[in-house]
């Protein structure tokens, strides 16, 4: 029997390369800060008021706290060989780069909660990447769920929540959101990195994870 959790054949390395194009500018690190980027910078009220430096002080927070801080984390265990590849193939190299990531997204909310100067839906997008790796973290006990798709999951939950509640249009953000979805988790599939049921689970927890953060902050 095949080892290949999804398929016999191959991909070609078109496709393949396409795919790692994709998994790469996607990677469920960058999105919240995609996102963080556009409230800050295009959205036309979320951070109105702010100026210029404390907008470029946000996202440095963010970009530290969401991104830095989790990436070295996750460098720091594979040099320490308590991970065998920074991909984290396996669910038994998820485990601690989830916590570290968890406990470094958690700090984020509080940071951005205490000081009230800060967008509520900011607060709300940090808690749902919270509450998307913890998700993970306890579905990582019985299958290998995917982190990109629960990434765009989480991308798509957080646009719908915040059109539905807060009254504004966003056809456009949403449907990029929707191609962008189906992109990733295509390209998730192609590489062979999941199964699709890991996908789909993936998808769903970060949809409903920015759904929960909402009734929760």
């Amino acid at each position: 029997m095949s080892e290949n959790p999804i398929q016999s054949h191959s991909p070609s390395v078109v496709v393949r390369a396409f795919a790692s194009l994709i998994s790469y500018l996607f990677h469920p690190l960058f999105i919240p800060l995609y996102l963080i980027c556009w409230l800050i910078f295009l959205h036309p009220t979320v951070f109105v008021g702010f100026s210029e430096g404390q907008k470029w002080q946000t996202l440095t927070i963010s970009i530290v706290n969401l991104l830095v801080f989790p990436l070295f984390s996750t460098l720091l265990l594979k040099a320490l060989g308590f991970v065998s590849s920074i991909q984290l193939k396996t669910q038994k190299d998820r485990i601690i780069p989830l916590i570290a990531s968890g406990i470094f997204f958690f700090w984020c909310y509080l940071v951005f909660k205490e000081q009230i100067q800060y967008p509520r839906m900011l607060v709300i997008l940090v808690f749902g990447m919270f509450l998307a790796s913890s998700a993970a973290l306890l579905a990582n006990i019985y299958l290998k769920v995917s982190i990109h798709a629960m990434g765009v999951g989480g991308l798509l939950g957080f646009l719908i929540w915040m059109a539905w509640f807060g009254n504004v249009m966003l056809a456009g953000p949403i449907m990029l959101a929707v191609l962008v979805a189906g992109l990733v988790m295509s390209a998730r599939l192609a590489l062979q990195a999941h199964r699709p049921r890991e996908v789909i689970i993936g998808f769903l927890l970060g949809l409903l994870a920015q759904w929960v953060s909402v009734w929760v902050v």
